[in-house]
């Protein structure tokens, strides 16, 4: 069974995509309202699930004519879409957002579902058994190096 941030993060996935412009504008406590939830469950779905390792832009206005606009970050090329997971992950990386730099490349058909689950196996913590800060450390280096591995292939 699916649980709620599920629920709302398809929805607001199948409504960008029905929009046909990349991007929608939602006013989180009526969202909220539609799904019978705490505005603060909006609010953990856009900043876990729309991040820009998903390939999101949100945008926030606050007060009473506020808004949050979430906006598909589109890729040109998969060379901009690998040098911009580059520079995201930087000198280190937490688990968390090394998985969802995977999860993109995925959803951009950039790795096939095996290589997804053999990345994710290689960064998780079990894997890298040190400790913080090295362990992110070692982990961003494998992730570079596998970046730089996807981008000379094909």
């Amino acid at each position: 069974m699916r649980n709620i941030s599920d629920i709302i993060e398809g929805y607001l996935k199948e409504v960008i995509e029905l929009d046909g412009q990349g991007h929608i504008e939602i006013k989180r406590n009526e969202l909220a309202k539609q799904f019978a939830c705490a505005p603060s469950q909006i609010n953990y779905v856009i900043n876990t699930r729309f991040t820009t390792e998903h390939g999101y832009y949100v945008e926030s206005k606050r007060g009473g004519g506020g808004y949050i606009r979430i906006l598909r970050v589109t890729i040109h090329s998969k060379k901009n879409l690998l040098d911009e997971m580059a520079t995201q992950i930087g000198e280190a990386i937490a688990q968390m957002n090394a998985e969802r730099i995977i999860y993109r490349l995925f959803e951009e058909e950039i790795i096939t579902e095996r290589e997804a689950i053999l990345m994710k196996a290689a960064m998780d913590r079990a894997t890298l058994q040190l400790g913080l800060p090295l362990r992110d450390q070692i982990r961003a280096r494998i992730m570079q190096a596998m970046l730089k591995t996807i981008s000379f292939e094909k």
